[in-house]
């Protein structure tokens, strides 16, 4: 199987994926970290993919999207980004409102909890 098949088969089966620097329990950069950190708090179940342990994976997701940074977004096979569009989203209110449109569950307080802050 050949990378995009990989990526295209992680994209498709995970309601949400996030292809980053690390893991979501250890991001390897701060950018990674932004991200991951949003879903963690606003408690999305997602899966991630440490870029860094496959050379592959990582030239081959930003061909897949044909966006050359990491980390990056797919929500229901769609991507939406990377650090700075995610961090945008969650403060604008557009993350959850994609969220639940895709009928997926997150903590609302959690995510008002953030635009609380940094409001």
């Amino acid at each position: 199987m050949s990378a995009q098949d990989l990526i295209r088969d992680m994209v498709q089966k995970n309601d949400v994926v996030l292809f980053m620097k690390g893991t979501k329990m250890m991001p390897q950069c701060g950018f990674s970290s932004k991200v991951a950190g949003i879903l963690n708090y606003i408690g999305v179940e997602y899966a991630d993919v440490n870029v860094l342990a496959d050379a592959e994976i990582r030239q081959g997701i930003k061909d897949f999207s044909d966006w050359p940074t990491i980390p990056q977004l797919y929500v229901k096979g769609e991507f939406v980004g990377g650090c700075d569009i995610a961090i945008e989203m969650a403060l604008s209110g557009e993350l959850d409102q994609l969220l639940a449109e895709k009928g997926l569950a997150f903590d609302k307080s959690a995510a008002d909890k953030i635009r609380e802050a940094n409001g």
